[in-house]
This record gives C-alpha cells, sequence and structure tokens, in this order.
C-alpha cells in the first residue's frame, strides 16, 4: 500500500520571514501592555469607587443612628425600634430581642451578616447579588455609653439593605472604557510595528542586496555602516570580511594566472627539445630490429616515455590556449557518423566500438575538436572501462546528441563532479596512466567552447555514460 506523502503545513514564506514576525511581537507586546494597563486602571477605580459608596453608605448609617439614639429609652420598645427605622432611608429592619421593626424589601438580609452583628463588630458590610441586582449589606449595633465611659452593646440592631446599581453600573462602563482602550490601541500599534519594522529591517535588506552582489562576482560591494547600534558594528564586520574574501580571492587569481603562465611557459619551452627527441625515437625504432634484445627494451621505453610526454605537453598546450582564450572553433557543415567512423578507424578501435546512429546527421560543428571530443571518450570508455563502447548519436532541430557508454564497473559513486576536473584520477592509488589526465578537461573544454553540455553517469545494467549535447546549427558558415 502506497503511503501518502505528509502535507507541507508550514505558513507561507512571507508570514514566517523577519517582518511578520517583528510586527507581530510589537503588537502583541503594545496590545498586551494597552490591555494590562486599561484592566489594572479599570479595577483600580471599581474597587475605590466601591469602597467609597460603602464607606459613604455607613457613615450616614452610623450618624443617623447616633443622632437618634439620645432620644431612646432602655430598655426599649417598639416605639423607640421605630425612630431608628424612620431616621434611616430605604429598607431597614431594627430588632431588640424579639421585638422587630422594618421597612422595605429586606431578604437579602444573611444570617452570616447578623452573626458578624452578634459576634460584636461595630460595622458589619457584605456585597450580595440578589434577583434585582447587586446590594450592600450594612449591620450596627447600637452602642450605650455606661457612667465608666465605657461602650457597650444596648441590644438593639440596625440591618440596611442598600441598592449598588449605580456603582455596578459606573463600574461596567469603566470596563467598557477598558475593552475600547485596548481595541484602539491595536491600529496604533500596528502603525508603531510597521515603522519600527522599516526602520530596523533597512538595514538588512541593504546586507542582503550587498551579499548578493558578492555572490554574483562584484568584490567592490560594501555596505555604508551609519550610527553605533548592534547593526552598524554587523556591517563593519561584513565590510571586513568581503575586503578580507576579496584580498584572498584576488591573491588566488594571481597564484592561478602564474601557474597557468608557468604550466605554458614550461609547455612552449619543451616543445622544440621534444620535437627534436621524438625525431630521434622514430630513426631508433626503424633500427630496432637491427638492435641487440637488451638494448631493444630500453630503447622501447625511452620511445614510450617521449611519446607520452608529447602527448602530455601537446595537451598542456592546449589547456593553455583555452585559458587565454585563444581556442576558437573553426565552424563548417560536417557529417557526424562520417566524423566519428573516421575518429575510430584512425584509430584502430572500429572493432572494439558499435556505432549507433542514422545513415546521415548533419551539423555545423568544429571537425577537429568534435574528433578530440569523440576520440577522447571513446579511449577513455576503453581504457577504464570494457568493451562493448557504444557510440550513439542522435539529433533534434537544435541540438545533437553524442553518448559514448562502456560496459566497464561504471563511475564510482561521487566521481562524476570531479571527472572533468584537470588531473583527475578516480583510482588515487594509480599514480600513471597511458593518459596525461587532462583528456576529460579538454574533452569538456571543447563541448563548452561549441556552447554545449557535457554530463557523466552510469548507464543501466551498463558501466559509465558520457552525454553530450552540442548546438546543432549555430553560426554556421
Amino acid at each position: 500500500m502506497r503511503r501518502r506523502a505528509p502535507r507541507d503545513v508550514r505558513a507561507p514564506r512571507a508570514l514566517r520571514g523577519l517582518r511578520a514576525r517583528l510586527i507581530a511581537a510589537c503588537v502583541a507586546v503594545a496590545v498586551l501592555a494597552a490591555a494590562t494597563a486599561s484592566w489594572a486602571s479599570a479595577a483600580s477605580a471599581s474597587n475605590s469607587l466601591l469602597r467609597s459608596t460603602q464607606q459613604r453608605i455607613a457613615e450616614t448609617a452610623a450618624r443617623r443612628i447616633t443622632d437618634t439614639a439620645p432620644a431612646l429609652v432602655y430598655p426599649p420598645d417598639t416605639d423607640d425600634l421605630r425612630k431608628i427605622r424612620d431616621a434611616l432611608d430605604g429598607p431597614v429592619v431594627v430588632t431588640y430581642e424579639s421585638l422587630r421593626v422594618h421597612a422595605g424589601e429586606t431578604a437579602a438580609i444573611t444570617e452570616q451578616l447578623r452573626t458578624a452583628v452578634h459576634g460584636g463588630e461595630h460595622l458589619a458590610l457584605q456585597r450580595v447579588d440578589s434577583a434585582t441586582g447587586m446590594k450592600l449589606l450594612v449591620g450596627v449595633p447600637v452602642l450605650i455609653t455606661g457612667v465608666d465611659g465605657q461602650q457597650r452593646p444596648s441590644g438593639i440592631e440596625v440591618y440596611l439593605v442598600r441598592d449598588l446599581g449605580d456603582v455596578v453600573r459606573q463600574v461596567n462602563a469603566l470596563t467598557r472604557n477598558a475593552i475600547w482602550t485596548s481595541a484602539l490601541a491595536l491600529p496604533v500599534a500596528v502603525l508603531l510595528a510597521l515603522l519600527a519594522a522599516r526602520g530596523v529591517l533597512r538595514p538588512v535588506r541593504e546586507l542582503r542586496g550587498t551579499a548578493r552582489k558578492l555572490a554574483a562576482g562584484d568584490l567592490d560591494a560594501r555596505l555604508r555602516p551609519s550610527g553605533a547600534d548592534e547593526l552598524a558594528e554587523l556591517a563593519t564586520t561584513f565590510n571586513d570580511t568581503a575586503a578580507s574574501l576579496q584580498s584572498s580571492i584576488s591573491e588566488l587569481a594571481r597564484m592561478e594566472a602564474d601557474s597557468r603562465r608557468f604550466v605554458a611557459d614550461v609547455a612552449h619551452e619543451l616543445r622544440t627539445p621534444l620535437t627534436t627527441l621524438t625525431s630521434v625515437a622514430e630513426m631508433l625504432e626503424e633500427d630496432l630490429e637491427r638492435m641487440p634484445s637488451d638494448a631493444r627494451a630500453s630503447i622501447e621505453l625511452a620511445i614510450a616515455e617521449t611519446r607520452r610526454l608529447t602527448s602530455l605537453v601537446e595537451d598542456l598546450m592546449e589547456i593553455a590556449r583555452f585559458d587565454a582564450g585563444a581556442a576558437q572553433p573553426h565552424l563548417e557543415r560536417v557529417d557526424m557518423p562520417g566524423v566519428v567512423r573516421e575518429c575510430l578507424r584512425s584509430r584502430s578501435w572500429t572493432e572494439q566500438v558499435r556505432l549507433d546512429s542514422p545513415e546521415e546527421l548533419a551539423a555545423v560543428l568544429d571537425r577537429r575538436r568534435l574528433d578530440v571530443i569523440v576520440a577522447n571518450l571513446v579511449g577513455n570508455a576503453l581504457r577504464h572501462g570494457e568493451p562493448p563502447v557504444v557510440v550513439r548519436l542522435s539529433a533534434d532541430e537544435q541540438e545533437v546528441h553524442l553518448e559514448v557508454i562502456d560496459n566497464g564497473p561504471g563511475l564510482p559513486e561521487g566521481g562524476a563532479a570531479q571527472l572533468f576536473d584537470r588531473f583527475y584520477k578516480a583510482d588515487s592509488s594509480r599514480g600513471r596512466s597511458a593518459g596525461s589526465g587532462l583528456g576529460m578537461a579538454i574533452t569538456a573544454e571543447n563541448v563548452w567552447l561549441h556552447g554545449g553540455t557535457i554530463e557523466a553517469g552510469n548507464a543501466d545494467g551498463a558501466g559509465a555514460r558520457f552525454a553530450v549535447r552540442l548546438p546543432r546549427w549555430s553560426e554556421e558558415t
């Protein structure tokens, strides 16, 4: 059963960027701060309003009871209790032992309040929620002063019920104001966050643009540090790093140029004596049959090494021409199968290589460089792979395709990426080989000179596979 790949549930890139996160953080902090301040102010104002209202109600009740108390007779009767009741506005209950007078709706008075007054509290307050809204309950015992100046409970208890509806409405109004204040802080926070993000991210955008210029090869690209903050320090550090990088690259380029010039000079200087040595070797080769066997082996080795050195010098001079930009393709109309057959025939490879191509395939290419490309690829396949080697040609309207496939062990893992490097050898333990180590590099240079591409890999069921694509009709002469 095939398992469905998990869906990518990440947020869009714009929402995961530094700008979005910075704005979100600023807005969250600003809104949280505004909401906290508003709610704290509203809560403090509400508590102050409730406390002041409770204190005002309690002081008014105590003052009126105090004003009435001197006119009472102790022990009091019902008329005395009515005097207290009448002195107080609103719902009230006045009790003395079994006597009780009241006015208004007093059902909200709780047993907890009565217990507190019985327990000796001189002023008991309690807020309760009732069906008609929040109520303030006040319990006050009436005190009498003895001859000794001490105050003691007279047994008269007064309970009042006061409506806190107006206070609750004021508290609700404060709460709504806090909510509106928090809501109004949101657009202001967004605006401030946008301004802050613009100021903070501008140096970051400049840093990104300058880094891209450096990556594109503009080594003179630099930032302009401004201010004395961390971003200015970052810009200064970036400029120092870029300057160091530019210096290192310039030094490497100079060393590489010197190295290439040295190789070209050495190859050029070796060419003349090698020509002489080659002529001598050819003369000696003609007389090999008349030489003693021990001398013949030495002469054959000298001839082989001379030819190998000549090939290496020729490859070095070819590479030097590419490096100097002196190599130019000489385009002409060629028949691709004919060029490949001639390449194989001239090198006696026709028995080891099978050509798979149409009878005719015309293209405009450099005949000599095409021969070098085919010879290097086929020679490499015969040297490092196993026969049969297949050369396959095909084409479309724009390109010609050349493939060379062998039946050897194939390319080692990771070897294809370095195969076209100069002096690259897949087997590092192989110190010397018939090739100079420049064949694949010269092949790639010839392909690129035509504006084509070359790839290396392993073929399914076979060995190494090299695929070349060349423009078919470009710059026809």
